[in-house]
């Protein structure tokens, strides 16, 4: 009988038992989870799987963890082997990713398109590669693949180009830089390239003390001597590709009077433009072109003429301005400048303004990299260009053989040739006096190869200033000198 009664209750027990030990195995399997063909969100992160995560890694920049990777047969398509599973980081996949950017302001156009500015394009505010595109929902795209030998997340933000031009919050506020949330790597199909929207609710130009958008406003005053005209020109290269320039163009004393109204006059295209009247945001002083041929002008020392301020591309200025590979990382897009000036700036200014056409009423000048490509279109393009205004050529920047053999290679030189340098081109200090040297000898070589092509004193000028710098205070003080020589005053007097 005792028996029987052992028996029952096993019987009436057992469901309870069962139902025990499938709740313990569920628990155990929960607790320490067998390998699975597709690993559950989170998988490897610990305590910051999943949201959490994505938390720890804006927080701090990276989990706690570190997680798991993909390996062997039955790799999810899209991926590749090492690759990590789960919440995975969008920067590798190897299709990309794509960002969307709404811009609340409107602002942004064609001529004025966005740019992705990032640790990727080495913070470049207006890389042709990181151009975004404008859709027709009045959103801007771009899709995103990480560059070769970059192992690094992705940080960002969005400019129209310029720095003065980067997003601002709502507020106006500058952002910190931007960065991409994890993945579910389960969610995202074949070959899918997943999306990232982000919303823009100003730029810098839309902030009342920029002095960026008073310097590029159309309409603005400006503090000149004399009588300066504005011309807008389209197109250039770089980032210029496609953009609006304001020439600004210097007449001369008399140019808009009755008894002138047949007269025409020589002109110089001078480069870096929003430095030859005015000061621009961000630079330390001008040239002063306006004040200084006021002067020349009405005291005979130089003939009338009309100077052309062609302002520069911004961010892509030395692209636009480099003549030759001289210098690493920065393309060579000379030739595509000098093009634009010849079928877009010049024939814009000569059909405006009365200006006596020919190389040898035509000059062309900068500094720097201004000089290097003034130096390139008047040696390539004789016919237009007779007249040549270099200050502080930069031939001992970068590859020096790669500047000499561009030297070398000119076989026709302008019908006038002016030189300026500074003794102190890289600074005073003493550290410098070696390289400083080699940038005044640089010169003095360029010189010499003038003067055995035939360019005697009267149609060359060298002008070494020991104790001047690189800046716009030392061209502006040799700028007396270049103008008197390159337009001397008639010997009659007459205009």
């Amino acid at each position: 009988m005792k028996r029987q009664h052992v028996a029952l209750t096993a019987y009436v027990l057992s469901p309870i038992v069962v139902t025990v030990m499938i709740c313990y195995a569920i628990a155990v399997s929960i607790k320490e989870p067998r390998r699975m063909d597709v690993p559950p969100i989170g998988a490897g992160a610990g305590t910051t799987g999943g949201a959490n995560a994505i938390g720890e890694r804006l927080a701090h920049g990276s989990t706690t963890n570190s997680p798991q990777k993909y390996s062997g047969k039955g790799l999810p398509a899209g991926y590749e082997e090492g690759q990590p599973a789960g919440q995975i980081e969008p920067e590798t996949l190897s299709q990309g990713f794509v960002l969307v950017v709404e811009d609340k302001s409107g602002r942004a156009s064609p001529s004025s398109p966005i740019y992705l500015a990032s640790n990727w394009g080495n913070w470049n505010p207006g890389d042709a590669s990181f151009k975004l595109e404008p859709q027709s929902d009045m959103r801007w795209r771009i899709i995103v693949k990480r560059p070769a030998g970059r192992t690094d997340r992705l940080e960002f933000k969005f400019t129209r180009g310029d720095w003065a031009l980067e997003e601002l919050n709502q507020d106006m506020s500058a952002p910190g830089n931007r960065s991409l949330p994890m993945v579910d790597s389960a969610t995202i199909k074949a070959g899918e390239q997943p999306k990232f929207e982000f919303t823009v609710p100003h730029w810098g130009d839309e902030k009342p003390e920029n002095a960026a958008k008073a310097a590029f406003d159309p309409y603005r005053a400006l503090k000149v001597t004399g009588e300066v005209r504005r011309l807008q020109v389209s197109g250039g290269a770089t980032t210029a590709a496609g953009a609006t320039r304001e020439l600004l163009v210097w007449l001369p004393p008399g140019y808009s009077e009755p008894a002138n109204a047949r007269a025409k006059y020589p002109v110089i295209y001078l480069h870096d433009g929003q430095n030859v009247f005015e000061t621009a945001p961000g630079a330390a002083a001008e040239w002063k072109a306006d004040e200084v041929a006021t002067s020349l002008v009405t005291r005979h020392m130089m003939s009338p003429a009309i100077i052309v301020a062609v302002p520069n591309a911004g961010q892509g200025r030395n692209s636009e301005y480099m003549p030759v590979s001289g210098i690493a990382d920065i393309p060579a897009a000379g030739a595509i400048h000098t093009a634009w000036l010849l079928n877009e700036v010049k024939p814009r200014v000569e059909a405006a303004f009365r200006v006596k056409t020919g190389p040898e009423n035509t000059g062309i000048g900068g500094s720097s990299l201004g000089a290097a490509i003034s130096l390139y279109a008047a040696t390539t393009h004789p016919e237009a260009f007779g007249l040549l205004l270099a200050e502080s050529l930069p031939l001992r920047t970068g590859e020096a053989k790669v500047w000499d053999a561009f030297v070398a290679g000119i076989k026709t030189w302008p019908k006038r040739v002016y030189l300026g340098m500074g003794g102190a081109e890289l600074g005073g200090d003493a550290k410098n006096a070696e390289r400083n040297k080699a940038y005044v000898d640089a010169i003095k070589s360029l010189d010499s190869v003038l003067d055995k092509a035939g360019l005697g004193p009267d149609r060359r000028l060298l002008v070494v200033d020991q104790a001047a710098q690189h800046n716009e205070e030392a061209w502006s003080k040799r700028l007396p000198q270049a103008l008197s020589f390159l337009f001397p005053p008639p010997m009659d007097g007459t205009k």
